[in-house]
């Protein structure tokens, strides 16, 4: 499998494909990770026009500020997915990455790789696990296709499957699975959004719970959320010193082992500290890349963010989708 560049998932919002004047301001949100919906936040009656305007967005060279683009299509066993798919299959300007909700097989995401691949395309994938059945093949989903980038954890959708509460220790289990799935496979792992926005210090202790369980990020609902998840997906002073360390000291040992402080440094501990500094190239506005784990010499490419997603995974009623937008329509 090829090696995955680390980067900085620290946060993510949507923005409704409906609203291409939207775009710029999610942008601008300070997320790390910016998704344009098409699923379950648009109307059946809207998708087709949401379809078209969000696709627009991508026409153009997007600018280099270190925000992953992202677009949720439609579920790939419904209608409006596969629609979704011979969109951007035919698109020449396809968008860099896309969001699979509801992922219940690894054969869905086969599928679309293999489309993509026959179109020449290079979007690469982000997979929701947000069902019972998708979280049973969670680890074979993980593996079978190199276009995969994050998991995502869709709690909502995963609570009403299992019948349970929708809080932390009820899915602690299903949450462990998809973190355990996804380090399997060296892939970053991100976090269902906070629903109360009126509960900031509920979210940062959730959002600390998701960071110690190995979760890279959490999604938001509000940009006044952003700033809080990155503070706390964030590394500390301590942890970026020992990370350039442990990365100059690998560099100059031109080995794939270092020895530091009496501990080996092999390949998961040494992605961690790429992903660390790119968390502080992102917050210094440094658009550079640090090298894939693995490689012997660290070299100095430019720096394409692919970010992450995280999603509201249960069917959105209009004050829900009021609560994730309004902000932009008002300010």
């Amino acid at each position: 499998m090829a090696e995955r560049k680390p980067r900085p998932r620290r946060s993510f919002i949507f923005t409704p494909g409906l609203r291409p004047d939207m775009y710029p301001k999610a942008l601008a949100s300070g997320a790390d990770i910016v998704c344009v919906e098409l699923e379950d936040g648009i109307a059946p009656k809207d998708k087709i026009e949401a379809r078209r305007r969000a696709l627009a967005l991508f026409l153009h060279p997007q600018a280099d500020d270190g925000v992953e683009r992202i677009v949720r299509i439609n579920s790939m066993r419904e209608r409006f997915g596969i629609e979704d798919v011979q969109a951007i299959l035919t698109s020449e300007t396809p968008p860099p990455a896309l969001m699979m909700p509801k992922v219940r097989t690894p054969d869905e995401v086969v599928q679309l790789d293999g489309l993509l691949t026959e179109a020449g395309h290079s979007t690469s994938l982000h997979v929701i696990i947000e069902t019972n059945e998708g979280l049973e093949s969670a680890y074979d989903i993980a593996h079978c296709s190199e276009r995969i980038e994050a998991m995502f954890f869709g709690g909502v959708d995963m609570a009403a499957e299992l019948r349970c509460k929708n809080a932390w220790e009820p899915l602690l289990y299903a949450r462990s699975r998809v973190v355990h799935a996804a380090a399997s496979a060296g892939l970053d792992v991100i976090d269902v959004p906070y629903l109360d926005l009126d509960d900031p210090e509920g979210m940062r202790v959730e959002a600390e719970q998701a960071r110690d369980l190995g979760f890279a990020g959490k999604g938001s609902i509000h940009p006044r959320q952003i700033a809080a998840l990155n503070e706390v997906f964030t590394p500390t002073e301590d942890q970026i010193a020992r990370a350039r360390r442990i990365i100059a000291e690998f560099e100059a040992a031109d080995t794939g082992l270092v020895v530091i402080d009496g501990k080996l440094i092999e390949k998961p501990v040494l992605r961690e500290m790429y992903r660390i500094v790119s968390i502080v190239n992102r917050m210094e506005g440094e658009w550079r890349s640090v090298a894939p784990c693995g490689c012997v010499s660290w070299r100095s490419l430019r720096i394409s963010f692919s970010l992450g997603w995280i999603a509201l995974s249960a069917p959105a009623k209009q004050t829900d989708w009021g609560l994730m937008h309004g902000w932009s329509v008002h300010g």
